[in-house]
């Protein structure tokens, strides 16, 4: 299981031109499950993405989680992070988890995410557009 939390001043996701989720100050987290992956690492993920401290304290210091913050998560279903492109140019997806459980555990994230911080949500699947304002630019990317 894979994310990459980008730090934002705000983000919107539309789905064939129609707006579907919107944050402001938060975090846009692109969340790939592999084949395999299980809800301990589901819930290891919602927490490390809650816990993370990449906002700012009064002292112009990182840290700060999002909900410390005030701020909110854009939570995005990303096949493409188990894109492998060691051999060629084209991306192979063969180690990204099949639909119906990447989905089932992209939503038991999501699910553990609520409990500590505001969360909207991409559209599993779709196509989407993500317009974000990146802030530092931010952004970690963690594997478990």
């Amino acid at each position: 299981m894979k994310f990459v939390a980008q730090r934002v001043k705000y983000a919107t996701l539309k789905v064939n031109g129609k707006p579907v989720s919107e944050i402001g100050c938060g975090l846009v987290v692109f969340f790939g499950v592999r084949t395999g992956d299980t809800e301990a690492q589901a819930e290891q993920c919602a927490k490390k993405i809650a816990a993370l401290r990449v906002f700012e304290d009064g002292a112009g210091k990182m840290n700060l989680s999002v909900s410390e913050a005030g701020g909110e998560i854009l939570f995005v279903s990303q096949f493409t992070l188990y894109g492998d492109v060691r051999k060629g140019n084209r991306p192979s997806f063969t180690e990204a988890e099949r639909p119906e459980r990447a989905n089932e555990l992209y939503s038991y994230a999501a699910e553990k995410l609520r409990a500590s911080v505001p969360v909207k949500l991409g559209v599993f699947g779709a196509d989407m557009q993500i317009e974000q304002a990146n802030d530092g630019p931010v952004t970690i990317i963690y594997e478990v």
